[in-house]
């Protein structure tokens, strides 16, 4: 089924709109759509078949905001199977509290690169969570160590939670989650989830983030932070960081790993994040970085080679990813007949 304008009886175009609600149904509340979509998508973006802008960063209060609190227009396009697509994602840090809503929200648009008319309107939110999630799975899947038993979430937010449900479908060997989160209900309520999904992974709740971190093979922080709190000194040997939150490390973790990827260059090294001031104040360099994942997904280049090795993913998240796997669960639900058909004129 081809990814193209949609018309009604009379010619006139038409939209799909896909809720939270209809994504789950085609089975966008899982792991595994994600986990091929960005296969795919990451292999065509190391093969130069996508086209993804510097995504711009919209803060209404840069002055007195949060690093958290931004709205991001991230546009891309793939070749194949042929779609281009925006996501526009909003977060805001006290969300939670102030407002009783989730932190982040956002829509994707999808569009026929043939008219660049839009085919689909689909709620982003959960999409960006597993898809970011998805990409934790990859990199565990060509990063981590084969024999990795122990995983150390710091944050149990709608993030963390994604990660963690991710990581216990795509890898059975997992014996047990160390949980920490500066809320301690949020680790309770996270910690009996996760014996619901699995009875047979041990969770501990740490007592501290460093508690946490020190005792995973595989360390997911997923936090709102803005300033550095792991150093390298915590990481185990053999240890993999999928930094998801970016801001988590410190610079001696992207200075001491063995290797540092990151999903994109061009997007990680800017906007300020530890890279980009690494960067800028000559510590670190594009030569000095190990690789893209695509590059390590498509086997242009290796991922783990030594038992001992510290390994830092930093991914930023890039559009390819989103509208990848958006197309997917679109495709899904045309087939199924899911969704609502929305006309444009």
């Amino acid at each position: 089924m081809s990814i193209a304008i949609q018309r009604n009886a009379d010619g006139s175009p038409r939209v799909l709109y896909l809720s939270r609600r209809d994504i789950g149904a085609v089975g966008g509340a899982q792991s595994d759509v994600y986990v091929s979509a960005l296969r795919r998508a990451l292999t065509a973006h190391a093969d130069g078949k996508t086209v993804q802008p510097l995504k711009p960063y919209l803060r209404a209060d840069a002055a007195n905001g949060h690093i958290a609190d931004r709205i991001i227009a991230m546009p891309a396009h793939i070749s194949e199977p042929g779609v281009s697509g925006l996501k526009w994602i909003g977060s805001k840090h006290d969300n939670p509290g102030a407002a009783g809503l989730e932190r982040a929200s956002a829509v994707i648009v999808l569009n026929d690169p043939e008219t660049n008319y839009p085919i689909g309107i689909l709620e982003g939110s959960l999409i960006s969570a597993w898809r970011t999630a998805g990409v934790t799975c990859l990199a565990v899947e060509y990063l981590a160590r084969t024999d990795f038993t122990d995983v150390a979430l710091v944050g149990c937010g709608v993030i963390g939670r994604t990660q963690i449900t991710a990581l216990l479908e795509q890898f059975p060997q997992i014996a047990a989650v160390h949980l920490f989160d500066a809320r301690p209900e949020a680790a309770r309520e996270l910690a009996e989830l996760v014996g619901e999904q699995d009875g047979a992974v041990t969770v501990r709740i740490a007592a501290c983030a460093e508690e946490a971190v020190r005792a995973g093979d595989v360390v997911v922080p997923c936090t709102v932070t803005d300033r550095p709190y792991i150093p390298l000194a915590w990481l185990r040997p053999g240890a993999l960081v999928c930094n998801v939150s970016i801001m988590d490390v410190h610079k001696d973790v992207f200075l001491g790993a063995d290797k540092v990827v990151v999903d994109d260059w061009d997007q990680s090294n800017r906007e300020k994040k530890l890279i980009n001031q690494l960067v800028l104040d000559g510590s670190f360099s594009r030569e000095q970085l190990h690789a893209e994942l695509g590059e390590i997904v498509s086997g242009r280049r290796p991922g783990r080679e030594r038992d001992d090795e510290i390994i830092l993913l930093n991914p930023m998240g890039i559009a390819v990813e989103d509208i990848a796997c958006a197309a997917e669960l679109y495709l899904r639900a045309k087939r199924q007949g899911v969704g609502t058909w929305l006309d444009l004129y």
